[in-house]
């Protein structure tokens, strides 16, 4: 579904991303994960039209979308959270689905017309989205007034409201309790049996390999190491990108 062929990006002279090579099949969960400063939110960003990428190509269901700007990346069907929460706070959580529904449109251009003239079928499918959020009791609440929980299944309802295939989720659990994080891994499985794509981009590992299919790891840039879950925390390599030592150094 998604190809990262060679993707680098520099800023100045600190070398962010490295020539790297990614392939996420389609109706996976692909984890992404690396220690801090890895290079994991800047792949985001070059995937998602954010920042162009000083070399290399991405391509989405075989079509080039390399450089395109966020909103046009989004139509493709392709959607993202972000690490900080992101929610319009003067809005109310059904408010915030229906302007991320529209978001899509030449960049949200527009978006006072089609306010005015807002359909039952469009309505229909963000009651849907607060159902699966559980965010249906809080509809009308301002976003800023809710939990912080509550706001981090705002970002996720956000994003589906725009219906994307392929979502990019950065980071999504930072921040939550055992809780919370349990809910979220119910939430990215479900999304899974949707028939959905899910690039987990997280620090919290047993989440991370507990739901996802194969794992990717950066480090310094560079892609270190990818496989199953399990090979992966076994590689030598991630255990030193963790640890900062090899097995059986002091």
């Amino acid at each position: 579904m998604l190809a990262i062929e060679g993707l680098s990006k520099h800023f100045g002279g600190v070398q962010a991303v490295h020539r790297v090579d990614l392939q996420v099949r389609g109706n996976e969960i692909l984890g992404l994960i690396g220690p801090n400063g890895s290079g994991k939110s800047t792949i985001v960003n070059l995937v998602t039209g954010v920042f162009p990428p000083t070399e290399g190509r991405v391509r989405l269901r075989d079509r080039d979308i390399t450089g395109w700007q966020p909103h046009r990346v989004l139509a493709a069907g392709m959607g993202r959270t972000f690490q900080s929460i992101r929610i319009f706070g003067g809005l109310t959580v059904w408010q915030n689905l229906w302007v991320a529904q529209n978001a899509q449109s030449e960049g949200g251009r527009g978006v006072l017309r089609r306010w005015l003239a807002v359909d039952r079928a469009s309505m229909k499918k963000i009651e849907a989205t607060l159902d699966f959020c559980r965010l249906r009791g809080k509809k009308d609440e301002l976003a800023r007034n809710l939990a912080f929980g509550e706001q981090r299944r705002l970002e996720l309802a956000r994003v589906l409201a725009a219906e994307p295939d392929l979502l990019l989720l950065d980071e999504p659990a930072a921040g939550m309790n055992a809780a919370e994080i349990e809910d979220l891994r119910d939430r990215i499985l479900a999304l899974k049996q949707r028939g959905k794509t899910v690039v987990l981009i997280e620090h919290h590992m047993e989440l991370v390999m507990g739901i996802a299919e194969r794992v990717a790891v950066l480090n310094f840039g560079v892609k270190i190491a990818e496989g199953p879950p399990a090979a992966v925390q076994d590689d030598e390599r991630v255990r030193e990108a963790y640890l900062g030592h090899r097995r059986g150094q002091a």
